[in-house]
């Protein structure tokens, strides 16, 4: 390799190598650092794949894949050859799996050898890291690519052969079953399931109330008693107990506590963290994380701020730690230094990785504010902080457990005062240890006066945010750091999935219905252990301990006999899903059944032969051969019911208008349909604040609910309402907040409670 020069690369010279990465991006950042003999170029992401409208594997010739040239893509690669032409090719597309089967391909298409040393790999985008890299080539890892297409061939089988199953049961060419989709969904509707068919239960919080304290009870005769055990008569029975006796202070233990710093962030952690913390998708935190590894363009320049943001590894290299250290010394001083050990817990590791930590320590966040802004500098911000808390020291906290008991000492009430005495890594990190700090004193009068309850119930459990799903995900080993936001963002494209209040997921109806039938037919496919082994064997293969022909014929021999199964079924027309409803017929009072269509979902009744459309994106709960949809047909449709007229007059025949559900939204139909076919879109309780015209509700093509000015045609984001904002004057428009719909003032950002302006309006 020849000398490197460190000037800027304006790519008019003479260049000798040409460096191939993924992204324009990339290619920009790197250039910083080349000089005139390097050029750098990009693939734009793979190249080649197996093709789209044909099953592209050769399943009798030992599942030989059939690679072509992806659609679109012909330009990139001719431009590719034309730059390549004569020049030396190193190969610096991503480090992952995925990376390097897009080296392979380019190998592959420019007739390279795989032996050759053309492979170059770097964890961060930085001067050191990729002047070492193309001092240190490397071979293609063929191990590491037939890894890759194992998967993709696996992914293929499954996706390929039983889609057109579920097409011929559901008769929506929309559906489609997908390998490692198929189990995360399966998460989500059991779960729903279980909150579906949870039963609350009372309970009772007893605790006396002193000094601004709510001191819980903990024993009875030394032996720990839970809240959720105390019935309305054992509380009965506590408070009879109690009633004549006096409380005193019995023990105070003092102790002082560390708090550990956290780990630095791997894809999963960032993933959740960030998702929980800004409300953001999983997708959308992976591409700001993309750019910021990549380079963000700034006003120095293209700059690569944080490492590789798609690792399971922990590790953090030792320069990093050094200059962590320094950092802390220099900024904080000694006592605030910490003594960080990776931890690794799973054999599966890729710890060739680093976490994702800032590329360089002294870009801290008020040096960051310079160059980057908005979503950038907010998860650059999040990433910057929990590497140096995980490289800082424990906090340390005081803490103080009272003991107090009645004069009998059959009930213990217990509480611990905690005190911070060094704040360590929570001077980056909010650890949420919250300091509760108070004194209570032996000579503190204590009475049954002071004693109290609270009435609670058991809560069914949460449903799945992206944040939790993920971390579920990765506990059982489904998917990998570069899959998971992919597995969410298919499920919600394919409708099995809805967001419901932030990012919190709910299985749709058509959701449970392919469940059922994988569940019924291809249980492998559904099964969480068997997609987690799976994944093992994909690791084994990369680890040269297993062989991809070997791991796809024992897939396919068992999936075969499944597929084989389920075919003959369908083909001989036997009934594979059937489910009765909850749903009375509005005629003769039967349950309706749950039918499959062309134009989707429906309920029929056998004896009447009324029918009722489902939407699309509904929620029901399936058990057994059961459909629980009545609730939700009631509370959210209000199909064709009397309290959904809007009170107006049909301006055609003179009917009640109703409000309707249908495939693209709400709208406004007659009553009298289908004598009447009369309909008109939902108006905006507001007027455009543009021009003062009727707004309109409208739904895009994606689901997405916006407004348009019927005159201007001016597009709102959400609708405008009748009221101005008390401080500037500006339209107010409906925008929910926690839970809760609210008047919003965009100028002002600003929320507004609606009865509280209704008043001001007066």
């Amino acid at each position: 390799m020849p000398k490197k020069s460190t000037k800027s690369n304006n790519n008019g010279g003479k260049s000798k190598y040409v460096v191939i990465v993924e992204s324009p991006s990339k290619a920009k950042t790197i250039e910083r650092y080349l000089g005139k003999e390097y050029k750098v170029i990009a693939s734009k992401g793979h190249v080649r794949d197996l093709p789209k409208k044909d099953f592209g594997v050769d399943i009798e010739h030992n599942f030989e894949p059939i690679f072509q040239v992806i659609p679109g893509k012909e330009k990139v690669i001719k431009e590719i050859k034309k730059e390549t032409k004569g020049k030396k090719v190193l190969l610096a597309s991503d480090m992952d799996r995925e990376g390097e089967a897009i080296a392979w391909h380019l190998s592959q298409l420019l007739d390279l050898d795989p032996k050759e040393k053309n492979r170059i790999i770097f964890s961060e985008i930085t001067k050191n890291a990729i002047k070492n890299s193309i001092s240190n080539p490397q071979s293609l890892d063929l191990k590491k690519v037939d890894a890759q297409i194992a998967r993709r061939i696996l992914d293929r089988l499954v996706g390929y052969k039983i889609s057109p199953l579920v097409w011929k049961v559901l008769k929506d060419y929309k559906t489609s079953a997908g390998r490692v989709q198929s189990s995360a969904l399966k998460l989500i509707v059991d779960k729903e399931r279980k909150i579906f068919s949870f039963k609350p239960k009372k309970y009772y919080n007893i605790y006396l109330e002193h000094k601004g304290q709510n001191i819980p009870l903990t024993k009875e005769d030394g032996k720990k008693i839970k809240p959720e055990s105390i019935t309305k008569t054992k509380k009965d029975q506590i408070f009879e107990y109690l009633k004549d006796k006096d409380f005193k202070l019995v023990n105070v233990e003092e102790k002082e506590t560390i708090r550990k710093p956290p780990l630095p962030f791997i894809t999963s952690t960032l993933q959740q963290t960030a998702v929980s913390t800004f409300n953001w998708s999983s997708s959308k935190v992976m591409k700001i994380a993309q750019d910021l590894y990549e380079g963000v363009e700034t006003r120095e320049g293209s700059i690569a701020f944080i490492t590789y943001m798609r690792t399971d590894s922990t590790r953090v290299s030792n320069e990093a730690q050094q200059a962590a250290i320094n950092y802390l010394e220099k900024n904080y001083g000694k006592d605030y230094v910490g003594h960080y050990l990776s931890k690794n817990k799973k054999s599966n590791v890729q710890d060739a990785h680093e976490a994702i930590r800032p590329t360089d320590i002294n870009m801290d966040v008020n040096n960051a504010k310079r160059l980057i802004s908005s979503d950038h500098l907010k998860l650059y911000t999040l990433i910057w902080n929990r590497f140096m808390a995980s490289q800082s020291a424990p906090s340390r906290y005081l803490e103080k457990t009272y003991t107090i008991e009645d004069n009998t000492n059959k009930y213990s009430f217990e509480i611990t005062s905690k005190k911070c005495i060094f704040d360590g890594f929570e001077r980056f990190w909010n650890a949420n240890n919250k300091e509760v700090n108070f004194e209570i004193d032996k000579n503190d009068k204590i009475t049954y006066d002071q004693l109290k309850f609270e009435e609670k119930e058991t809560n069914p459990p949460n449903r799945y945010t992206e944040a939790t799903l993920i971390k579920e995900l990765e506990s059982k080993g489904i998917g990998r750091p570069s899959t998971y936001a992919t597995i969410i963002s298919t499920l919600l494209q394919r409708k099995y999935v809805s967001k419901i209040s932030k990012s919190t997921l709910r299985p749709t109806t058509t959701g449970f219905v392919v469940t059922d039938f994988l569940e019924a037919y291809f249980p492998e496919i559904v099964d969480v252990k068997f997609t987690a082994n799976m994944e093992e064997d994909l690791d084994k293969i990369e680890d040269g301990k297993n062989k991809s022909k070997v791991v796809l014929e024992q897939f396919y021999e068992e999936f075969e006999k499944f597929l084989t199964t389920a075919s003959n079924n369908i083909k001989n027309k036997q009934k594979i899903l059937h489910y009765e409803s909850d749903v009375p017929c509005e005629k003769c009072g039967k349950n309706m059944k749950l039918n499959f269509g062309r134009y989707g979902l429906y309920l029929s009744c056998e004896k009447c032969k009324e029918t009722q459309k489902i939407p699309a994106e509904s929620f029901g709960v399936t058990i057994k051969d059961k459909l629980y949809i009545k609730e939700y047909l009631q509370e959210t449709l209000k199909l064709n019911k009397e309290e959904n007229k809007i009170g107006e007059k049909c301006p055609v025949c003179g009917g009640d208008l109703i409000l309707k559900h249908g495939k693209f939204g709400e709208f406004i139909a007659c009553s009298n349909y289908p004598d009447c076919k009369y309909t008109r879109n939902v108006k905006a309780r507001g007027k455009c604040p543009n021009c003062g015209g009727n707004v309109i509700k409208l739904r895009s093509k994606k689901g997405k609910t916006y407004f348009k000015c019927d005159s201007c045609g001016t597009l709102y984001w959400y609708e405008p309402s009748e009221y101005s904002c008390p401080k500037c004057g500006e339209t107010l428009f409906y925008k929910t907040s926690r839970g809760k719909e609210k008047l919003y003032c965009q100028k002002d950002k600003t929320y507004f409670d609606i009865e509280e302006i209704k008043q001001l309006t007066k």
